[in-house]
């Protein structure tokens, strides 16, 4: 069974750019055209999740329940950090970011990266960009955990990454000076929590997620160099065929 979740954990890094080279072992996928959403599922027998996953993210959150749900314990820690192009997003890699704490266990964080627009929605709201967190326990398991923006003031740490983010896909760099993830979370930590899926093929369900229900602010600039690399790479909204969806 371990061996069996970590697999699974690859193949979710895999598809969020966490391993870079490994996706020239996949099908070529997108957000448009032929490869677009609509198609994930058709396009090789490893993404047929995509299609017939009851369990799909991102979702609309609405009419969420008040739940038993403990703080989450956020405890990141500052240190170097790369910055890759991936072909699908910008994606940040501490080298060592520090750790989640859900009721679930403890989970290491190994990525973040940014959807424009932000993939999840509040009681139909669209966000234009998200930032999802990822972690890892040591079983293999994901959580993730989401952070909405809004169009307003400049953000001081989406400045550090936008400025210093390769514009070529599967270039990387050196972010300057260390970073610390805990800058990037808004003051209240309120959250819903639902089980979901990855949001990129193979869309691997078993997901637990977070959404962060403060946004974040970030400038039109910033908003605009994002898009100038990726102008659209989120998946629609997926159905939530019964789900619970709880918040804190």
């Amino acid at each position: 069974m371990k061996k069996k979740l970590l697999i699974a954990s690859a193949l979710a890094l895999i598809a969020s750019g966490g391993i870079q080279g490994a996706e020239e072992n996949h099908a070529h996928w997108s957000y448009s055209g032929t490869t677009d959403p609509r198609h994930w599922g058709e396009l090789q027998q490893g993404f047929a999740t995509c299609k017939i996953g009851k369990e799909q993210s991102p979702i609309d959150i609405r009419d969420a329940k008040k739940g038993d749900l403990p703080a989450i314990g956020f405890a990141y820690k500052p240190g170097p950090a790369e910055i890759v192009n991936n072909g699908h997003t910008i994606q940040v890699n501490p080298a060592a970011g520090g750790t989640l704490t859900l009721a679930s266990g403890e989970y290491e964080l190994l990525q973040f990266h940014f959807h424009a627009p932000g993939e999840e929605r509040i009681k139909g709201k669209a966000y234009p960009l998200g930032a999802h967190l990822v972690h890892r326990d040591e079983e293999g398991k994901l959580a993730v955990v989401g952070i909405l923006f809004k169009v307003g003031k400049e953000n001081p740490v989406l400045a550090r990454i936008f400025d210093a983010m390769p514009t070529q896909p599967g270039s990387k760099a050196v972010l300057p000076g260390d970073l610390n993830v805990a800058d990037l979370l808004p003051a209240s930590r309120g959250y819903y929590a639902f089980t979901g899926s990855l949001t990129t093929p193979p869309c691997s369900e078993g997901v637990r997620w977070q959404i962060l229900g403060q946004p974040l602010e970030l400038s039109k600039a910033q908003l605009a160099a994002f898009r100038k690399i990726y102008p659209m790479n989120a998946r629609p909204v997926q159905p939530l065929n019964g789900r619970r969806v709880e918040k804190s």
